[in-house]
């Protein structure tokens, strides 16, 4: 019964969810953003309160930082994302087409070959 307890527990994965919606260790650009947009906040409130000595301003800047960094970060990495998997969802299909004419009268490579030995 000792060495049960003493066995050691396998690590438990548990995923890490920003404000119990997102995620941020499975979701793609979401851990990138978020710690863009917080570092920009950071820089931005101290920069402010450096500058101008008001507290609530300087957090009031840090929360608008915060929000227009992420999304700023956040938007062209989904799109670049987004545009990657339409590109690897065609050339899979290619891929696919090309294993499964290839040999076959239906290889359009050739019929191109065909054509070329026939014009010397």
């Amino acid at each position: 019964m000792l060495l049960l307890c003493l066995r050691p527990q396998p690590y438990l994965h548990l995923p890490f969810k920003l404000l119990g919606i997102l995620d941020v260790q499975n979701v793609p650009c979401a851990r990138h953003s978020i710690l863009y947009g917080s570092l920009g906040s950071v820089i931005a409130a101290l920069g402010h309160f450096l500058f101008t000595s008001r507290v609530r301003r300087s957090c009031d800047v840090a929360v608008g930082v915060f929000i227009l960094g992420t999304l700023g970060c956040w938007f062209p990495c989904r799109y670049n994302y987004a545009k990657q998997r339409i590109q690897q969802r065609i050339v899979q299909e290619g891929i696919k087409n090309k294993i499964l004419f290839e040999s076959t009268h239906l290889d359009p490579e050739r019929k191109q070959i065909g054509t070329k030995s026939d014009n010397s």
